[in-house]
């Protein structure tokens, strides 16, 4: 961490990128839940009173598509048409089965497709992630939570940022936090701020041993006002939010996004094993900051290149942190999934908040 001053951005469960991410990933817990091994590449696209799903489905029984997508709609808060889109929008299904061809490679245990997967650690937080998205994420659940409890004017849709300030690679203090979330017209935007500054920003900050930011230091809804948000005013797609979903900008990221894929897609399984390792490595106390590249290639079983980085804070011998790294898992696609126990429903979940730091998911565990 060369940089003084560092930012992510999470966004809230109903941002329109992540309806769609969440609307995949109930559709591949779906398959799992009939079928460990289904294979699944679905995207999905919401705009203005429509849903779009299309992709790829191999499951032995018939998946009610529609009425997942309308499921979770609902559940994330679009229940009124008045929002211009919501859970009785019309959907479009353009969904077929995998490509023999990639199937071919896949059953006999190959990765599912080529790429790059990036897994990464850091000692700054309990979660070994980095300060900066922790907390950025943490602010947008939280609004969440208050948005069906204490703070109900609160509408679907959000963001945060999150600045830290480092001084020789370590998060000294936080510099400014930046809020946006749509809420009812009768509500003052100051009365607003100020209570998602008491009952967000004031108690995740404690909870992280923070230094508490002013009021005025957080930049709430810039441009003055937002009534509206969700797929009325911003069209989403599964898998555009790739670094609110790892490690908010500051690792490298493959190629591949991870929701709407099967585990058979080493974009997800590759970046979890990754994952898995760096994390124990920097909980084996061998680095303080951790860094892993896995590369597939089509078809085959086993990784054409692994390699490791610790900027310069290794605790062991290159030597011995490589024979720790790479005894820890099968790094063959069928090695992940059955290691990590992959072929399970648990990916709706991951698709918000992030996919990593969340101590239920497999391969966060140690």
């Amino acid at each position: 961490m060369n940089y003084t001053l560092f930012t992510s951005e999470s966004v809230c469960a109903g941002h329109p990128d992540k309806i769609c991410d969440q609307i995949s990933d109930a559709i591949l817990d779906e398959a799992l839940k009939i079928y460990p091994k289904s294979r699944v590449a679905i995207e999905t696209l919401v705009t203005i009173d429509h849903v779009t799903i299309a992709g790829e489905v191999t499951c032995p029984k018939k998946i009610d598509f529609e009425k997942i997508a309308r499921k979770v709609i609902k559940e994330l808060g679009y229940t009124k048409k008045s929002l211009g889109f919501w859970y009785k929008s019309p959907i479009t299904i353009l969904i077929h089965q995998q490509s023999p061809d990639i199937a071919l490679g896949v059953d006999s245990g190959g990765a599912g497709d080529q790429g790059m997967m990036f897994g990464y650690a850091v000692d700054e937080t309990p979660e070994l992630m980095p300060l900066p998205i922790v907390l950025a994420h943490a602010l947008v659940k939280k609004m969440d939570e208050l948005a069906v409890s204490k703070l109900k004017y609160l509408l679907p849709d959000g963001k945060s940022e999150v600045s830290v300030i480092y001084k020789n690679g370590h998060p000294q203090n936080v510099e400014t936090i930046v809020l946006a979330r749509p809420h009812k017209d009768k509500i003052n935007k100051n009365s607003v701020k100020k209570d998602l500054y008491k009952y967000a920003v004031v108690p995740i900050l404690k909870i992280y041993k923070q230094n508490l930011v002013p009021l005025d230091k957080v930049i709430f809804n810039g441009t003055g006002k937002w009534s509206l948000g969700g797929p009325a005013t911003d069209t989403g797609v599964t898998g555009r939010k790739i670094i609110v979903d790892s490690y908010g900008g500051v690792a490298r990221i493959g190629g591949g996004a991870f929701s709407g894929k099967d585990p058979t897609k080493v974009d997800r399984s590759g970046a979890y094993a990754a994952r898995f390792i760096a994390k124990h490595i920097i909980a084996a106390k061998l680095a303080s900051r951790c860094e892993i590249q896995l590369a597939y290639a089509i078809g085959y079983k086993d990784p054409i290149a692994k390699s490791i980085e610790t900027f310069g804070t290794a605790k062991a011998s290159k030597a011995r942190i490589e024979k720790f790294a790479w005894n820890l898992l099968d790094l063959s696609p069928s090695g992940i999934i059955n290691n990590l126990g992959l072929q399970i429903p648990i990916y709706r979940e991951t698709a918000r908040y992030g996919h990593f730091g969340n101590p239920h998911y497999p391969w966060e565990k140690i």
